[in-house]
């Protein structure tokens, strides 16, 4: 395997972050105001880095994000194996108690092994996993060195597990933010190595968060 650095981003805020509306894949909302902000800071921190490849989800909320880098010119891939997990029933429906309670009880349940636990009509975290390995393979195949990755936040939680070699009943470790950044360095062996974890320097270089303590968010926002 070739070395690789893996720039892997959340995507910038939707209306649906906002409210607290539950998205997940079946959702294909665009940035908000703040979004489209926090992704030219992105841009205007790391515009000048030489990516080789772009790959996003096939949802327009990674696309918006990353748009600045695609319109240079950058061969782009959009991707369904990086969409946002599945929340069945709950998606496009108020992140309220009752679904407070749905998305708790089965996140507690990947917490503890409980890979297959899903909401009605939704993903489980083993299926999740599954696709998750296949774009890994995907990414360790591929001959560029240097690559942006645009997903969401379980996904991403998901998709950092897969790369570390973790199981998936350790998501929660792994911590996002709208254009959260996490880099990791991949060796001619395929062993990991992260020097970036959910890191907000754009966002405060440009005024748009006043500290890097923030309350965490819900994946299912």
């Amino acid at each position: 395997m070739l070395p690789k650095t893996i720039y892997l981003l959340r995507h910038g805020e939707t209306r649906y972050n906002r409210e607290g509306i539950v998205q997940g894949s079946g959702v294909d909302s665009e940035l908000n105001q703040l979004g489209a902000e926090q992704a030219r800071a992105f841009h205007h921190t790391y515009g000048h880095l030489p990516f080789e490849l772009v790959l996003t989800s096939a949802l327009r909320r990674t696309q918006q994000t990353v748009g600045s880098f695609i319109d240079k010119g950058i061969p782009w891939l959009a991707m369904p194996e990086l969409n946002e997990i599945s929340w069945g029933d709950l998606e496009g429906q108020a992140y309220d108690n009752d679904g407070r309670k749905h998305f708790h009880q089965v996140t507690d349940a990947w917490r503890k092994g409980h890979l297959d636990a899903r909401i009605p009509n939704g993903e489980s975290a083993a299926e999740l996993a599954e696709r998750l390995r296949r774009f890994a393979n995907h990414l360790h195949q591929r001959p560029e060195s240097l690559l942006l990755v645009c997903s969401h936040g379980r996904t991403m939680r998901g998709l950092l597990c897969v790369l570390l070699n973790k199981s998936l009943r350790r998501m929660d470790e792994f911590a996002h933010h709208n254009t959260g950044l996490w880099r990791i360095h991949f060796d001619t062996s395929g062993e990991p190595e992260v020097d970036m974890r959910n890191d907000l320097q754009h966002l405060l270089l440009h005024g748009l968060i006043t500290s890097e303590i923030h309350p965490g968010q819900s994946d299912a926002k």
